[in-house]
C-alpha cells in the first residue's frame, strides 16, 4: 500500500502537468479520450488473463510442483496472444477514425482528428501491458509485489519525460510518445527483469494443445465475453462527458485524483489477496478461504469509509492547491473537486468489490463474476443516461457511484448464495464504528474547512490568489490534524481496536 501510493503521487505529478500544460481545452479531451479504444482492446482480447487468471494458472502449477509446466504455459500463452492482440491493434490503427466519431459524438471535427493521431500512437503500448502482466503474474504468484507498485510509477514519469523533451516540437503528441516509452520501461521491462531474476524464461511456443493454454481459454473467455463496470464506468462516462465542453478532461482528472487513495486501498490488497485465496482453495482450505475474504473486505470496507470522510472534506482545497495554474482555471478546478467528492462517497465499495471479485478469480470461477458485471453494467447504462440529462457531468459521477454499489452487492450475494463468502461474517460491528468517526471527523473537518477559508477571504486584498494558497495549505494541514485526533478518539470511545493495531503496526506503541 505504501509503495503504490508512492507510485500514485507521481501519477498526480502527471496529471499536474498535463493540466498545466493543456488545462481542460482540446488537446487534453483528445489526450484523455484517446485512452479509451486501447483500454477496450486490451479488456476484451487479454480478458484479464496477465493479472488475474494467469495467477490463478500459476498458482495451480506451483502448489503441485509443476513449475516447469507453468513456464511453459507462459511461453504458449503470450506467444499466441501476442499474435491475438497485435492483429487487433493493427485492425485498430486503420479503423481509428470511425470508432473516435462514433464513441466521442461530441467532439468536432479538429478535436476528433486529434484524439485518432493520439489513439494510434497509444495503442501498441497494450503489447507492453500484455507481456507485462504475464511476468508481473510470476512475480505475484511468489508473493513478491513490490515491483507491481513500481512499476506504474515507471509509467508515470514516462509521459512526464516525453512531454520535458518533444512538447515544444509536436504539442500534446509528446505525451503519447512519453506514454508508451513508460509502458515499455515500466509494466513490461521491469517486470520482465525481474521474473527472468526468479527464474521465469520466455521462449516463443505455439501450441494449441498446451493444458495451460486451454486452461486460460477456458478462465478468460467469461472475462472477455462479458464487461465490467470497474472497467466501463471510465468508457461510459467519456462517451457522454465528450458533449460538453472539457468534461472529458476534469472528470479524468477528478478520477485519477481517486484513484491515488483508491489503488492504496482496492488495488493493492486485491493484488496482494489473489495469490493467497488462489493457494487456499487450491488446497481445499474453505473456512479460511471464506472468514479471510470477509476479513479483507471488512478490512477494506472500514478503511475506505474513514479515507472518504476526508477526502470529502478536503478535496477541495488540495484539488486547488495542487492542479490549479497554468491552462487550469479556478472554476475548473471547482468541477473537478465536486466531482471528485461524489466519486469519494463509493470509496469503500470499490476496495469491497476488489476483493470480492478476487474471491471468485482465485476460485477459478471467471463465469460469474462475467455475467454479474455484464447484468450491472446493462442496467447502469440507462442510469447514467437519465442522469446526465438530469444533472450534466455531476450527474455521471452520481450514476457511478450506483453502479459500483449495485456491481459490489450483487457480487457479495452470489458468494453468499455459493456458500463460498458469508455476509454474516462480515464485521459489521467495526463498519459501524468506522462509518460514525467518518462522519463525525469529516463533519467537523468540513466546518473548520469553512471557516478557514472565510477567514482568508477577508484578507484577499490586493493578492487574492496567494491569499487562497495559503489558505488551501492551512486547511490541509489543520483539517488533517483535526481528523486524525477525532477519529482516534471517536474509534476508541466506541471500542474499535482499530486505532491500538495502526499504533503498533507504526512502531508507536
Amino acid at each position: 500500500m505504501v509503495s503504490t501510493f508512492l507510485s500514485r503521487i507521481i501519477g498526480l505529478a502527471r496529471v499536474k502537468y498535463i493540466m498545466w500544460l493543456f488545462g481542460s481545452g482540446t488537446d487534453a479531451d483528445a489526450f484523455n479520450a484517446a485512452f479509451v479504444l486501447p483500454d477496450m482492446i486490451s479488456y476484451f482480447l487479454v480478458g484479464g488473463a496477465a493479472s488475474i487468471t494467469f495467477v490463478t494458472i500459476l498458482t495451480r502449477y506451483r502448489e503441485s510442483g509443476r513449475e516447469a509446466e507453468g513456464e511453459r504455459s507462459l511461453s504458449v500463452i503470450l506467444t499466441t496472444m501476442y499474435l491475438v492482440l497485435g492483429a487487433a491493434i493493427v485492425l485498430a490503427e486503420i479503423f481509428a477514425p470511425w470508432y473516435v466519431h462514433w464513441w466521442f459524438n461530441g467532439y468536432d471535427a479538429h478535436k476528433a482528428a486529434i484524439c485518432v493521431e493520439l489513439t494510434r500512437i497509444l495503442l501498441p503500448a497494450q503489447l507492453c501491458f500484455l507481456a507485462g502482466g504475464v511476468f508481473g503474474a510470476v512475480l505475484l504468484v511468489r508473493k513478491q509485489f513490490s515491483v507491481q507498485a513500481v512499476a506504474p510509477l515507471i509509467y508515470g514519469l514516462g509521459t512526464i519525460v516525453g512531454g520535458l523533451l518533444l512538447v515544444k516540437r509536436i504539442g500534446v503528441s509528446s505525451l503519447a510518445l512519453g506514454t508508451v516509452g513508460g509502458a515499455f520501461c515500466g509494466p513490461f521491462l521491469l517486470n520482465w527483469i525481474f521474473a527472468r531474476r526468479a527464474g521465469a524464461r520466455y521462449r516463443v511456443i505455439l501450441d494449441w494443445r498446451d493444458e495451460g493454454l486451454r486452461e486460460w481459454v477456458r478462465l478468460s473467455l467469461p472475462l472477455m465475453a462479458g464487461v465490467s463496470l470497474v472497467t466501463a464506468d471510465n468508457w461510459i462516462i467519456a462517451h457522454f462527458a465528450s458533449k460538453i465542453g472539457g468534461a472529458v478532461s476534469l472528470m479524468s482528472y477528478a478520477k485519477q485524483f481517486f484513484t491515488a487513495p483508491m489503488a492504496m486501498l482496492a488495488q493493492a490488497a486485491g493484488a496482494a489477496s489473489l495469490p493467497f485465496f488462489a493457494s487456499l482453495w487450491t488446497q481445499n482450505k474453505r473456512y479460511e478461504f471464506a472468514t479471510g475474504v470477509a476479513d479483507s473486505v471488512s478490512r477494506v470496507a472500514s478503511l475506505g469509509l474513514l479515507a472518504a470522510s476526508a477526502m470529502i472534506a478536503l478535496g477541495r482545497p488540495a484539488i486547488d492547491l495542487v492542479f490549479t495554474g497554468g491552462h487550469l482555471t479556478g472554476s475548473g478546478a471547482r468541477a473537478c473537486a465536486t466531482y471528485f467528492a461524489i466519486f469519494s462517497l463509493s470509496l469503500f465499495l470499490w476496495s469491497a468489490q476488489a476483493i470480492y471479485s478476487r474471491a471468485f478469480y482465485a476460485a477459478g470461477n471467471t463465469f460469474v463474476p462475467m455475467i454479474a458485471g455484464t447484468v450491472v453494467t446493462l442496467v447502469s447504462l440507462p442510469i447514467y443516461d437519465g442522469l446526465y440529462n438530469l444533472q450534466g457531468a455531476a450527474g455521471l459521477a452520481i450514476a457511478s457511484d450506483i453502479g459500483i454499489a449495485m456491481q459490489t452487492l450483487l457480487i457479495a450475494l452470489l458468494l453468499h448464495k455459493r456458500h463460498m463468502v458469508s455476509l454474516a461474517s462480515l464485521d459489521f460491528a467495526e463498519m459501524g464504528r468506522c462509518l460514525l468517526a467518518a462522519v463525525v471527523a469529516g463533519g467537523a473537518v468540513a466546518l473548520l474547512a469553512w471557516a478557514i477559508g472565510a477567514g482568508f477571504d477577508h484578507l484577499g486584498g490586493t493578492h487574492p490568489q496567494g491569499h487562497a494558497r495559503i489558505a488551501d495549505l492551512a486547511i490541509l494541514l489543520a483539517g488533517t490534524a483535526l481528523w486524525l485526533a477525532l477519529l482516534k478518539w471517536v474509534l476508541e470511545k466506541s471500542g474499535s481496536a482499530l486505532p491500538r493495531v495502526a499504533m503498533r503496526r507504526l512502531g508507536l506503541a
